[in-house]
């Protein structure tokens, strides 16, 4: 039985809109992704081997009962952290059945949800349309490269969330420090680049994006949670992923996988120990740690207050 917590070692993205944030010594660095199923083990009996090897011999012990009746052995989710220096390019994802029909079988759509750990002034992003945007007219947008007179453009603010359905033409802009938690997918079908030379890792896919987007997909800002000592609140879910917010400024936090999912904890502000019956874990500033759903009860012990985001199932 898996019942000791670890972590992991992200894999990282050097996407042309990276910034200096996740990895000050090789610039740009867009995303980390910091709980995947290629993401290796760094400590403790199992370091060296994938989340997937874990996920496949430990099964519903690492992921839970719910994770494992909705994709099987698969780990369920990838989190990133996404440093935006400059505009993403506008991109939409499939859903579950889109993904099959367009790609195969085997294949996952992309359901997501963005948490805003740090925002410029003034700091924007896109998600959806406008008001009353035809089906026709988006397409001919998409198609002759004006799609950015259509969209909706949203000012944004560190601790805000939004969420992302398939369909929904998204883009998130300079400024931006993101967690993402979405489905394990990473199908995306880019609309428009900002006029970005194409490339073969570039490409924009445009007969794809026409299959799949839908012109009433539009997102709305939540604002940020004011939470009590000790308080956990959540603050997206959906059928594929619940994100929560966890708060301590001295009071200990107790939770419980109760073996239906694994939570993966990271935290975003001060500084914390994760406890997990006689084992203890320092948690610093965007540092992750997955604890399996066999745990159970464990409990999070701020070091001069904390705010961690949970994510599981």
């Amino acid at each position: 039985m898996l019942t000791h917590p670890f972590r992991l070692t992200p894999e990282y993205r050097d996407y042309v809109w990276g910034g200096a944030r996740l990895r000050p010594e090789i610039v740009p660095t867009a995303e980390a992704w910091i709980v995947y199923e290629k993401d290796l083990v760094a400590s403790g009996p199992y370091a060296g081997r994938t989340l997937a090897d874990l996920a496949t011999e430990f099964g519903v012990d690492l992921l839970g009962r719910r994770a494992v009746s909705q994709t099987g052995m698969r780990f369920p989710v990838l989190v990133k952290i996404l440093d935006c220096a400059a505009w993403l390019s506008l991109q939409v994802h499939p859903n579950d059945e889109q993904a099959v029909a367009l790609e195969g079988p085997g294949f996952f759509g992309k359901t997501e949800a963005w948490q805003v750990l740090e925002a410029a002034p003034e700091a924007k992003l896109i998600a959806g349309m406008k008001p009353k945007v035809s089906a026709e007219g988006l397409a001919d947008a998409i198609r002759n490269g004006t799609i950015l007179d259509l969209v909706q453009m949203l000012e944004v603010r560190a601790g805000e969330t939004i969420f992302m359905s398939p369909g929904m033409i998204h883009a998130l802009g300079p400024g931006l420090l993101i967690y993402e938690i979405q489905q394990t997918s990473d199908l995306t079908y880019r609309v428009y680049d900002w006029g970005r030379p194409q490339s073969e890792t570039r490409k924009l896919h445009l007969d794809k994006a026409l299959a799949v987007s839908r012109p009433e997909a539009a997102g709305e800002v939540l604002p940020a949670p004011v939470l009590a000592d000790g308080e956990t609140r959540v603050l997206s879910q959906c059928q594929y992923f619940n994100l929560e917010l966890v708060f301590s400024r001295e009071k200990s936090v107790s939770l419980n996988t109760q073996g239906e999912s694994f939570h993966a904890l990271t935290l975003i502000e001060g500084q914390a120990k994760v406890i997990v019956g006689d084992e203890s874990q320092s948690l610093q500033r965007l540092e992750t740690i997955l604890i399996p759903a066999a745990c159970g009860a464990y409990q999070i012990e701020p070091v001069g207050g904390c705010r961690v985001l949970k994510a599981g199932v």
